[in-house]
């Protein structure tokens, strides 16, 4: 899956001329805890967070009166207080990759640039949880097999075969190696809603010819 296809194709950027009180007020409006910061071309040479803003405002226990806090507050500049070496993707990456990007680097979301490094979206850790609800099938309910299999080549057709026999649909296959022993796979398969009796069958029958570690029902 392609970042294109999942990002905010209107970002919300700001300048580096652009006040630290006007950037705040940016996010507040958009639900933004970041803004990509562009030049007059659109290309991106920085970030701000509302942490940066924050810790570049005033503390609520300063002296000065409100007419110097705003006057403060508009003269401090975006290019002054931004992280000038961003963390960014294209629109061409995949959202595998940006999601590895979010997590190495402890951040909420990425600007997205083209090849003159120009802004052109923005990915967010909420797209990622978009991307996994889709990829998952989890809205269309039904049931999920979590199956304990050796990595192999046709260790998963067996399973597939016993599905086969109870004439159920699958939804979604999705394997892991994070939590496995040596020379075996996590499988999750999600199938398409089905009875009780039917489920049970399939259960009693999984669970018999393989190593079923657990199984779950979504409702929605």
């Amino acid at each position: 899956m392609l970042i294109k296809d999942w990002m905010s194709k209107s970002p919300v950027t700001a300048k580096p001329a652009t006040s630290i009180m006007k950037a705040a007020k940016m996010m507040k409006e958009n639900g933004y805890h970041r803004l990509p910061v562009v030049d007059d071309n659109g290309r991106l040479v920085g970030i701000v967070s509302d942490r940066d803003i924050k810790e570049a405002s005033p503390s609520k226990a300063t002296t000065l009166d409100m007419h110097e806090l705003y006057y403060l507050l508009s003269e401090i500049k975006i290019g002054d207080i931004m992280t000038k070496t961003v963390v960014a993707v294209t629109p061409d990456d995949t959202v595998e990759k940006a999601a590895v990007l979010l997590l190495r680097h402890n951040v909420g979301g990425l600007p997205v640039v083209d090849d003159d490094n120009k802004v052109v979206g923005v990915i967010t850790d909420s797209d990622i949880f978009k991307v996994l609800v889709s990829i998952t099938g989890v809205l269309n309910g039904g049931l999920q097999f979590a199956l304990d299999l050796p990595d192999i080549s046709g260790s998963l057709k067996s399973v597939l075969d016993d599905l086969k026999t109870h004439d159920v649909r699958i939804i979604s296959i999705l394997t892991s190696y994070d939590e496995a022993a040596p020379g075996r796979r996590t499988v999750y398969i999600r199938v398409h809603p089905i009875d009780d009796a039917q489920a049970q069958s399939v259960i009693d029958r999984l669970a018999a010819n393989h190593h079923l570690l657990y199984w779950a029902k979504d409702n929605f």
